[in-house]
C-alpha cells in the first residue's frame, strides 16, 4: 500500500484507528474523516478532518474533495462511520430508524458519490463498507440497525455492478466487535469470541489493496473465533 491515498469515515473510534494506524504502518497516507473533532496533529502523511456530518451530502462532498487536493490523488474510501441502537420495532420510535438510515446507509452513499469521480482516475480504485453480520437476519431489537446495514450490503452490490472494471466495491460484514463501548454494554459476554479491531482492519485493507483486484461485489463475514 505504499504511497496509497485511503480515506477513512469514522477514522476516530476503535475499528477506524486500528485500520488508519495499520495503512501507515504499511506505507499509506491516510486521511480521517469524522463526526467528532479531530485530535490527531496533521503530518506528511495524515490528515484529520472533524466536525464532518456525512449525512449531509454537500459536507461529505466538501471533505472528501478536500483530500484530494490535498494528497492529488484518492485511491480508496473506506466507510466505517457509522451507529447502532437496540430497539424493539413495534414499540419504537421513527426516529430511531431515521437516524440508523441516515448514519449507516447515506453517510456510505454519500461518500462513495463522492468519492467515485476521484477513484475512477486511479489504477487501484476501491471501496470497502462496513455491513454487518447482524444484518442477515435481524433478531429482537435489531430492526432498525438491521434496516440500515442490510442497505448497506445491497449498496455495496449495487455500486460493485454500476463500476465493473474501473472500482472495486466490497464490504466486511463483522459479527461483535471486541472495543470499549461493546464490553461496557455487554459485560457479561464471552469478549475472547469476538472478533478485535485488528482483524477485521487486516480484512480491510486486503480488499483496499492491489492483491484484491479480482474481487468485486463481495459481502465477506468476519466472525473472529465463534
Amino acid at each position: 500500500m505504499n504511497g496509497a491515498v485511503i480515506v477513512i469515515t469514522g477514522a476516530q473510534g476503535a475499528l477506524g484507528r486500528s485500520v488508519a494506524d495499520l495503512a501507515l504502518a504499511r506505507g499509506a497516507h491516510v486521511a480521517g474523516i469524522d463526526h467528532a473533532q479531530a485530535e490527531i496533529p496533521a503530518s506528511d502523511d495524515r490528515i484529520e478532518l472533524g466536525g464532518v456530518d456525512l449525512s449531509d451530502p454537500e459536507q461529505a462532498k466538501v471533505a472528501i474533495d478536500s483530500v484530494a487536493a490535498h494528497f492529488g490523488t484518492l485511491d480508496a474510501l473506506i466507510n466505517i462511520a457509522g451507529a447502532f441502537a437496540f430497539e424493539n420495532a413495534a414499540e419504537g420510535d421513527d426516529s430511531v430508524w431515521e437516524k440508523m438510515h441516515a448514519r449507516n446507509l447515506m453517510t456510505a452513499l454519500h461518500t462513495s458519490r463522492a468519492a467515485i469521480p476521484h477513484l475512477v482516475r486511479s489504477s487501484t480504485g476501491r471501496i470497502v463498507n462496513i455491513g454487518a453480520m447482524g444484518a442477515l437476519q435481524a433478531g429482537a431489537g435489531m430492526g432498525p440497525y438491521a434496516a440500515s446495514k442490510s442497505g448497506v450490503h445491497r449498496l455495496t452490490e449495487a455500486l460493485a455492478a454500476e463500476w465493473k472494471g474501473k472500482i472495486t466495491v466490497n464490504a466486511v460484514l463483522p459479527s461483535t466487535i471486541d472495543t470499549p463501548a461493546n464490553r461496557a454494554s455487554m459485560p457479561k459476554a464471552d469478549f475472547d469470541k469476538w472478533v478485535t479491531p485488528q482483524e477485521l482492519a487486516e480484512v480491510i485493507l486486503f480488499l483496499a489493496s492491489d492483491a484484491a483486484s479480482g474481487v468485486t461485489g463481495a459481502l465477506i463475514p468476519v466472525v473472529g473465533r465463534m
